[in-house]
């Protein structure tokens, strides 16, 4: 049996929302200066959640990209910087609550070294400051992802001391 056609245009009319309307794909980075900083910033009114709160880097994939590719294009978009050297360090299916909505995430996460004299505020709408810290001066209040992040990562710098 043939099934019907479907209305293209109405579909492509439609407001799909990533991590909401379907499964959202994102990849986030601790980007650090190899001598035990790491960067992060404070979200500001324009980010998609978590306003206020203190979070690493990251952003959706494009539909083609890489996951290299997307923090690549990431970390310039946010911190006007290339990587120098990128280890993915955690796969994660993220589900939680956003303004009364479930919302679902698959999260690819990398460490990132940086040269800190490179770093901006690209995105001073979304980043309210940027600082470098290190694991035992963590800022607050962090992103609901930071906690279980930063112990995974700890986990994988003790597994790889050469980094």
């Amino acid at each position: 049996m043939m099934q019907p056609q479907q209305n293209t245009e109405s579909y492509q009319q439609m407001d799909l929302r990533r991590g909401i309307d379907y499964i959202g794909v994102t990849c986030a980075f601790w980007c650090h200066d190899g001598n035990g900083r790491i960067l992060m910033h404070k979200r500001g009114e324009q980010c998609r959640d978590e306003q206020g709160r203190w979070d690493c880097g990251g952003g959706s994939m494009e539909f083609g990209e890489t996951f290299e590719e997307c923090i690549q294009r990431e970390l310039m978009e946010e911190y006007g910087t290339e990587p120098l050297e990128m280890k993915r360090f955690l796969v994660d299916n993220v589900l939680r609550e956003h303004n009364g909505k479930q919302t679902h995430w698959i999260k690819i996460v990398y460490w990132v070294l940086v040269d800190p004299s490179k770093v901006t505020n690209a995105e001073p709408d979304k980043h309210e400051c940027l600082g470098w810290f290190t694991f035992d001066t963590l800022p607050s209040p962090l992103h609901s992802q930071v906690e279980v992040e930063v112990e995974t990562l700890k986990n994988f710098l003790l597994g790889n001391a050469a980094l």
